[in-house]
């Protein structure tokens, strides 16, 4: 076993924060007017999802209370989710464009989906204390893709949390040299992967059109990213 899974399998049983630990621990009822509650919870650490050998590694902030919180998938099963697989159909990086559940056939191709933290935080805010916990999970997650080329962060806490993964890398990285900005590219010396930032999916920013499907596929479009739809 590599240190890489040795890390991961930890990760199931983390209870590194007692914040977020408790949390998870103590569930208040879902509401009876949500989608599939019936099916319980996941209600533990949400490892990544993908194509192991993505070009694409995609980062988030934290798994949804009853999204990834409920399925055990980053980003299935809440609106942010819906919005952005449907989006990746589109694009020809998933076979399916709904991802609903952990078992239910659908894949990503070329693309790899994390979050900065892997346990739900109340009120979707987790600590810095909190994200620099998970920061082995997300190095082991990254070490794991040998041929990434393109890191897209949703928000700043994943732009931040990639940029503190770097230092702790090695590479000689400050906070105040890679200022988020939707759309921003970030090249960083001695790394070959580019770092690009993203507005997140949030129903929020959704809303307020902060963020759109014409801004989300940009992103993607201005790397040339794509994968045929044959291929799905």
């Amino acid at each position: 076993m590599t240190s890489t899974d040795a890390t991961m399998q930890d990760l199931l049983g983390c209870r590194r924060c007692p914040r977020l630990a408790a949390f998870r621990g103590n569930l208040p009822a879902a509401p009876a007017t949500h989608r599939d509650c019936a099916g319980g919870y996941w209600a533990k650490p949400v490892p990544g999802f993908g194509d192991p050998e993505a070009e694409v590694l995609l980062i988030g902030l934290a798994p949804g209370f009853h999204g990834a919180n409920r399925t055990g998938r980053p980003f299935t099963g809440d609106y942010a989710g819906d919005f952005m697989y449907r989006c990746l159909y589109d694009m020809g990086f998933a076979n399916l464009p709904e991802s609903l559940a952990r078992g239910d056939g659908f894949t990503l191709r070329n693309l790899y989906i994390t979050n900065a933290v892997k346990c739900v935080p109340p009120e979707n805010k987790p600590t810095p204390q909190e994200v620099a916990q998970c920061a082995p999970y997300l190095a082991a997650e990254i070490a794991a893709l040998p041929r990434l080329k393109y890191v897209i962060a949703l928000g700043k806490i994943a732009h931040d949390a990639f940029v503190r993964y770097l230092k702790s890398q090695g590479h000689a990285v400050r906070l105040a040299d890679y200022p988020f900005a939707h759309g921003l590219h970030h090249h960083i010396p001695g790394y070959t992967p580019l770092l690009v930032d993203s507005y997140h999916t949030s129903r929020l920013n959704l809303n307020t059109r902060r963020m759109t499907r014409e801004r989300f596929i940009a992103i993607f479009a201005a790397l040339g990213l794509s994968v045929s739809p044959d291929a799905r």
